[in-house]
């Protein structure tokens, strides 16, 4: 039953096939939710008929919402290219109509696709119609073995990871409650312009925007659409970009406004110090840091994610074989209660967006590879409060829980040096892979 009351209006024959009240000719109630609808008002002689007429009459509400739903998608069509009107930018995108969402996020409409200037270099796929790496294809099949860089090489790729947390930072600064992830996408596009850089993600594979915002079930690829961040949301921002020939990669999770804030208490007495791990990683012993919080479920899922990257660059070292960083997160992951996603893996890096070496984060994997100085690659395991499993939305990008549980991520971009491995995307000014739940609230 509707929980609102019929409107009082001029005199109308009673919409109830079944009224015989002497006021059928002059009904004056009409029916709130037609007046919200592309439909012909409905007029009721009282509430008694109302009431009795409503099992039938709310079906006709399901014809005026596909109505509505059909006039929104042509007038989307004619505007297609354009910015689309405020009070359209909430809707579904025609593929998620009917679509069936394993959790509660829903799309929103995109804005049209930024453009990068003319000056900016940019990577092979960029221009092409299907967003296709041509030297990505060909580098896939020449057999070649994991890259080394070192020298001038190494240091365009330090630049484009140096850009890539300049722009993050950025865009974490520019996350609220009420901002859309369009907005997000905006901040990230023009930091990146600003730099010189291309966003590498934009038509990579014909992805259509220039960051991935992933909210909430949202495992990986999110596309930054009309969305409004909520309070509660959990919020992935993966930035890569594109400068002298190199790409750079990271990502973290925020916590916007209220994310199951209770339950909280002060780290443990003798835990390990944020001023004694620095960005060099030649040490043991770190990953207890994260462990030292007892948060409830949101908060607690983020800091896992994290602890679980902690934990993996704490072991890349020469010599550390690339399979068994899976082995090492997995443990992390499970102590928490928590899964790891198997179909997504941490990859080479530098000049290809994507190489070898392959990353898998979740245990007992087949990664072939040993680390060796001069090897630069992301390390990003994505952490389910629910099952690992994952199906991916019909816009072809969008990965999501299978069973709606949060998800969170963070990643780094490594090189491997003669006695550990430096993170080339850590933050200049201060200590990183030390867990401080504040720098992530929003």
């Amino acid at each position: 039953m509707t929980d609102t009351c019929p409107v009082v209006t001029d005199g109308y024959v009673c919409s109830n096939p079944n009224c015989e009240s002497d006021e059928k000719n002059n009904a004056t109630l009409t029916c709130p939710n037609c007046q919200k609808l592309p439909l012909q008002n409905a007029y009721f002689c009282s509430q008694t008929c109302f009431k009795a007429a409503w099992s039938e009459h709310k079906k006709i509400h399901k014809l005026g919402k596909q109505l509505q739903a059909a006039q929104a998608a042509k007038l989307l069509e004619e505007r297609k290219g354009q910015e689309i009107p405020p009070e359209l930018r909430q809707t579904l995108p025609d593929w998620a109509r009917n679509y069936r969402f394993s959790g509660t996020l829903r799309p929103a409409q995109q804005s049209p696709r930024r453009s990068i200037p003319s000056h900016i270099p940019r990577p092979d796929y960029a221009t092409h119609p299907s967003g296709i790496s041509h030297s990505e294809q060909s580098d896939k099949t020449s057999g070649k073995s994991i890259k080394s860089y070192s020298g001038e090489e190494l240091e365009r790729v330090k630049h484009a990871c140096k850009m890539g947390r300049e722009v993050l930072d950025l865009a974490g600064k520019a996350l609220r409650v009420g901002v859309t992830c369009d907005e997000i996408d905006r901040v990230v596009h023009e930091a990146c312009i600003e730099r010189s850089c291309y966003p590498s993600p934009l038509n990579y594979y014909q992805f259509p925007k220039s960051v991935c915002t992933s909210v909430n079930e949202v495992i990986c690829h999110g596309i930054p659409d009309y969305y409004e961040v909520k309070d509660g949301d959990i919020v992935n921002i993966d930035v890569t970009t594109y400068v002298g020939g190199c790409h750079g990669d990271l990502n973290e999770t925020f916590m916007v406004g209220n994310v199951d804030a209770e339950g909280e208490r002060e780290p443990k007495r003798g835990c390990v110090s944020g001023r004694n791990i620095f960005r060099h990683y030649s040490f043991s012993n770190t990953a207890r840091f994260a462990r030292s919080l007892t948060p409830s479920p949101g908060q607690k899922l983020v800091a896992c994610a994290f602890e679980c990257l902690q934990s993996a660059l704490a072991q890349c070292k020469p010599g550390t074989l690339y399979r068994d960083l899976g082995n090492k997160i997995t443990k992390v992951a499970k102590s928490h209660n928590c899964s790891v996603v198997k179909t997504y893996c941490g990859h080479g890096i530098g000049s290809l967006f994507h190489t070898s070496p392959n990353v898998p984060h979740y245990a007992k994997n087949k990664a072939k590879g040993v680390m060796a100085p001069g090897h630069v690659f992301t390390v990003e395991p994505m952490i389910n409060l629910g099952s690992w499993e994952d199906i991916t939305w019909d816009d072809n990008w969008t990965a999501v829980t299978g069973d709606g549980s949060r998800s969170a991520q963070f990643e780094h971009t490594v090189v491997i040096t003669e006695t550990g491995c430096d993170i080339l995307t850590a933050r200049d000014d201060e200590p990183v892979m030390v867990w401080d739940a504040s720098k992530n609230q929003r």
